[in-house]
Order: C-alpha cells, then structure tokens, then sequence
C-alpha cells in the first residue's frame, strides 16, 4: 500500500532483543527501542506491541534461537554426557565471545530484573529459566544418571551457565570462564565414572 512503512519483522525483533539484551528491561525505554529498531513509537505500539508484549517476543526468541542450539549441543547425551554437557557449556562460550553480541545472557538479566518485571513477565522468565534446567535434566537422565544426580546436576550447570553469563558481563576473561567450565565438567566427569 501506498504510504504505509514496510519493515522486515525477524530484523526489527532482532534489533529489541539486542537492546533488552544490551540495557536489561528496566533500562529499555519505548524511545530506546524507537532508536533501536527504528520505528516510531506508534508503529511499535502497533506492530509489535506494548513494551511488555515485545519483551515478551525478544525472550521467546532468544530462548528458541538458544535452545535449539543447546538441545543441537546435548543431542549426543545418551552416548557421552559428559561431552554433551562440555558442548553445552561451549554454547554459552561462544555466544559470550561473539563480538557482535552483547555480553552476558538475556534470561539471566531477565531473572536478576524479575522485582521489578510485570507478574506475567516474570513468570515467563522463571520459565525460560527452568527450561535450561529441563533440558539437561533430560540429557543426563539419556546418560543414564539417576533421576535425584540428574536434577542435582542439571540445577548446578544450568546455575554456572548462568554464572559465566554474569561474570562476562563483569568483564571475566576467556581464561576465567573456561576454568569455572573445568570445574563443572570435571566434577560430572567423576559422578559418571563414579557410579
């Protein structure tokens, strides 16, 4: 139609994802994403949404653009675990190292902002925070780790995947980050041999 803008809708989510990621919720402003996408503010009201609903869309994506690759990464569970979980961690280490990217994880800056996040957003937050636990939860049961080890470990490397998320941000270096990996996947190397 004449006069009506056109935008590509993944490169506009992309770009408010990025300053959600970049600035945390609280810290993004309808002007900010304005600025981001480079829509006015009443087509993204209307586009995309109120700023509670694009967040929302941004969290969603990010968890599906990550998870699939998380899920890529503990496909080989049944057979090696322990690498399965190294490959997951490798992830989080490559994201981290992306140039392109922002530092830290949108779901862990999500969950730190969960005070001050609308109810309805926090719970999906919580949520996309528990599917990473699921996920490995299920990776290691494939492993054949019992059920009570398999949540056990499946909380603690979803809690240090968070946590090189949050020391990145703090500006941990690559050498830190792999050596809070050693550790983890260490400890679930001598589990599995263990048992």
């Amino acid at each position: 139609m004449a006069g009506k803008k056109q935008f590509d809708m993944d490169t506009v989510l992309d770009a408010a994802m990025i300053q959600f990621w970049r600035a945390g919720y609280a810290d993004t402003s309808v002007d900010d994403l304005s600025r981001a996408t480079g829509l006015n503010r009443s087509s993204i009201y209307s586009s995309l949404g109120d700023k509670d609903t694009l967040f929302l869309r941004c969290l969603d994506r990010y968890a599906t653009r990550y998870g699939e690759k998380y899920a890529a990464a503990l496909a080989s569970a049944v057979s090696e675990p322990v690498a399965a979980v190294r490959a997951f961690f490798d992830v989080t280490l490559e994201r981290i190292a992306d140039p392109e990217l922002p530092d830290g994880c949108l779901i862990a800056q999500s969950a730190m902002a969960i005070p001050v996040l609308s109810p309805a957003v926090a719970a999906h937050a919580r949520q996309a925070l528990g599917l990473q636990r699921l996920r490995l939860r299920a990776a290691l049961e494939a492993g054949r780790m019992t059920g009570q080890d398999a949540e056990a470990f499946a909380v603690h490397v979803a809690a240090v995947n968070q946590s090189l998320a949050v020391m990145s941000r703090a500006g941990a270096s690559p050498a830190q980050l792999l050596a809070i990996v050693d550790v983890t996947v260490d400890a679930l190397s001598q589990a599995s041999h263990g048992r």
